[in-house]
């Protein structure tokens, strides 16, 4: 763990002398393809020379720290389920789950949709193995299953293992083999209809219906109101995260709530010593999570260029070809034409401005959500410079708390999760899978979470001689209802990303 000390006038309360084990700083190893010297170089030095000058007022702290007001919406709350019983169900349905995390959280709530549009049974959903994470956990080894299945035993018929006469049903029989049983030609975003049409005549003839691939395979519009509300109901309240990840979790948001400092008795003894920043404007244990996807995946499909050299041009173009045969939408447009578009991630260095800009000071408490970042900590240190209270899963926690989720992609974004819900302010750096969750869990709870408007970015950060003054007024106008006013849904957008109005209704 970082054992700083706030500066600059801040008062600390002491709350409890407690003895913990001594945290080694976060250390991100670096990647091998691109030198130190290029990742951290400035790409706006200019602005950046000004943002660390930059000191916000209180007024300012005051205004970005305030919650949400009241917007006039409330979650649904009323069962789901028209009646007491369930129907007698028609089979069993299986789904195979490709992804990250938060693409196979959007699979089985659809899951649970399409079970119920057939009065089916669904078996608890398989995670396929990403080939970028490589994470083998299952359904059972991220989610509380009992949470799962309690929550919605009113709405469908939910199992964990098939039964003896169906234990063929496996995804090593479906590779293997085209298969009768097997739904795999499911259109992306396919009706209700579509499934009674093609899916209930395989569950009446076989007894049960394999679907794969199944991600983004039911429509968002024209859906009875009920599996709407179920889908909601299902990621808002029947997907919790096992008791090790919320116990984790916990852990974290308890640290960046009351910060700890490193204090040595009379006779030597190392104590950690538990504090709260009373600091005017910025109140005791507020944090900002950052999920900052900056890994090699994402820096190589954007086809951007982050200013690393014809080392790092060389290195995402050959991964390019090699994960994605080369097919890569963006590599179609020069970096400028990406960049006007908003289709480029913010680098840590351009998160940092955006926050900056915003009015965050250095004395703001960090959250660090990410898996590797390209670039290491060569590529982060601009970022730290800004908010020198910047903390990750490593600084936080020591090695023992984090060995159950050690190398588990999964596992690891799920703890990311749950400390980004319970922060203050959530903030993506780009957009993408994990961006649309917090924005549609938080816009349910109605927390503030700032959406970058990144086609106003792209542009700006273009534009090398723009002055701070000019930078921060454009940026204060451009997010200006981007800071988790409420969307509502229009046609073909996710209801996991803008759940208003399907999941909530109207306060009286």
């Amino acid at each position: 763990m970082n054992h700083r000390q706030h500066h600059g006038g801040v008062l600390f309360t002491l709350l409890s002398l407690i003895l913990l084990p001594l945290v080694a700083p976060s250390n991100h190893a670096s990647s091998p393809t691109l030198s130190d010297s290029n990742a951290s170089k400035l790409r706006h030095s200019r602005l950046f020379k000004s943002a660390l000058q930059h000191q916000a007022t209180n007024e300012q702290l005051s205004d970005l720290w305030t919650p949400l007001s009241n917007q006039g919406w409330k979650p649904f709350a009323e069962s789901t389920s028209a009646s007491s019983s369930l129907p007698e169900s028609t089979g069993f349905i299986q789904v195979f789950l490709d992804g990250g995390l938060n693409q196979q959280r959007m699979g089985i709530c659809d899951a649970v949709a399409i079970t119920k549009i057939l009065n089916a049974t669904l078996m608890i959903p398989y995670l396929e193995v990403n080939p970028v994470w490589q994470d083998t956990s299952s359904f059972t080894e991220i989610f509380d299953v009992d949470h799962f299945v309690n929550i919605l035993k009113d709405d469908i018929h939910i199992i964990r293992e098939l039964p003896d006469e169906y234990a063929w049903s496996t995804r090593e029989y479906y590779a293997s083999a085209i298969r009768s049983t097997r739904i795999k030609n499911a259109p992306l975003h396919a009706s209700a209809n579509w499934y009674l049409e093609n899916v209930a005549p395989v569950l009446e003839s076989y007894g049960i219906a394999a679907i794969s691939p199944f991600s983004h395979r039911l429509a968002f519009d024209n859906m009875p109101i009920e599996i709407q509300r179920l889908r909601c109901k299902v990621n808002f309240e029947a997907l919790v995260f096992v008791p090790h990840v919320r116990s984790l979790g916990e852990a974290l948001v308890s640290r960046l709530r009351y910060p700890i400092v490193e204090s040595i008795d009379a006779v030597g003894t190392k104590y950690i010593r538990q504090v709260i920043d009373t600091k005017d404007g910025h109140g005791a244990g507020k944090y900002v999570s950052l999920h900052l996807r900056f890994d090699k995946d994402m820096a190589a499909h954007s086809a951007c260029d982050f200013g690393g050299g014809k080392a790092e041009k060389l290195a995402l173009a050959k991964y390019r070809q090699a994960i994605w045969q080369g097919r890569v939408m963006n590599s179609r447009f020069t970096d400028e034409e990406l960049r006007n578009q908003g289709r480029c991630p913010l680098t840590p260095e351009e998160i940092g401005l955006l926050l900056a800009a915003l009015g965050f000071d250095n004395s703001t408490r960090l959250y660090l959500a990410s898996h590797k970042v390209y670039g290491g900590e060569a590529r982060i240190s601009a970022l730290r410079q800004l908010f020198p209270y910047m903390e990750d899963k490593k600084s936080l926690a020591s090695s023992a708390e984090r060995a159950k989720i050690k190398g588990k992609a999964s596992l690891s974004a799920a703890v990311d999760y749950y400390v980004s819900m319970h922060s203050d302010i959530f903030i993506s750096a780009s957009p993408g899978n994990m961006h649309n969750a917090m924005v549609g869990h938080r816009t349910y709870l109605n927390l503030k979470t700032i959406r970058p408007n990144m086609v106003l970015l792209g542009q700006l950060f273009m534009n090398k001689s723009l002055s701070w003054p000019d930078f921060q007024e454009s940026v204060v106008e451009g997010q200006r209802n981007r800071l988790g006013e409420i969307k509502e849904r229009k046609p073909k957008q996710s209801i996991y990303t803008y759940p208003v109005p399907d999941c909530v209704c109207q306060q009286r």
